[in-house]
């Protein structure tokens, strides 16, 4: 049974000099779904979600992931056991091409660091992976553009390229949709559904139309604490929902 979720939280807490920002949070994220964490600002997504990737400690509480308690191991071990975080802010190198960023990563994962001065030959074998991780996001046609020159959406989808080069089991996506347009918001979601296919991903996000059609399970955060639980239909007929963030200029 515990085999069908991927990653558990007990009781999870956190507190800053006397602030709970995040409280007793239990979660339970099912292997190859697409679990989103919601609220509104404040709620504590963005605690949970340092905690679940271990770039915080919790005050209290434990995480298991595959079944191993994870609660104490740094943010590399972790990654290393196959959960692997994206970053909000875009992390990508600008004057490197799409290929290039790609490659880098692999190199990364595969030991060998951020040598840029090895043989071309050392860096060719990584190519075929590369375009390959770049056609699962559709950005076989930038594989030779330096990503400054990308257009915001494309970059956050070579974001995405980049963390599925760390082979990873689960991936934790951070607001993956935030500052996009309507049409690159469709692009994203439809990229993260696609993929969602081999990996389990957990996001936080506070765009609930995207969550809407994206998510098999939404748990809703208030002031740091677990207010619902459930899938989109059910949670936009709760009063405490609607009350707490839905009523919030969402509709």
């Amino acid at each position: 049974m515990a085999d069908e979720f991927i990653l558990e939280t007990q009781g999870l807490t956190k507190e800053f000099a006397g602030f709970l920002a995040v409280r007793d949070v239990n979660l339970k994220i099912r292997r190859g779904s697409i679990h989103a964490l919601i609220g509104p600002n404040g709620a504590g997504k963005t605690t949970c979600f340092n905690l679940l990737t271990k770039f915080l400690q919790p005050t209290a509480g434990r995480i298991v992931y595959k079944g191993k308690d994870i609660t104490s191991m740094a943010p590399a071990d972790v990654a290393r056991l196959g959960l692997v975080r994206s970053f909000q802010i875009s992390a990508v190198f600008p004057h490197l091409t799409a290929l290039e960023n790609v490659r880098v990563a692999l190199q990364r994962q595969h030991g060998a660091s951020f040598d840029f001065w090895r043989s071309k030959a050392v860096l060719d074998r990584f190519n075929p992976r590369a375009q390959e991780l770049l056609e699962d996001v559709g950005l076989s046609e930038f594989a030779n553009t330096q990503a400054v020159e990308m257009p915001y959406g494309r970059k956050r989808a070579l974001e995405i390229a980049t963390t599925l080069a760390l082979d990873p089991e689960m991936m934790l996506l951070d607001e993956p949709m935030a500052g996009m347009g309507h049409e690159d918001i469709d692009k994203i979601a439809a990229l993260i559904k696609r993929i969602s296919a081999k990996y389990t991903i957990l996001m936080v996000e506070h765009n609930l139309n995207v969550v809407a059609n994206l998510s098999d399970v939404i748990t809703v955060l208030t002031r740091g604490k677990v207010l619902a639980e459930g899938v989109y239909a059910d949670l936009t007929k709760d009063e405490r929902v609607k009350e707490a963030y839905l009523g919030a200029g969402h509709g």
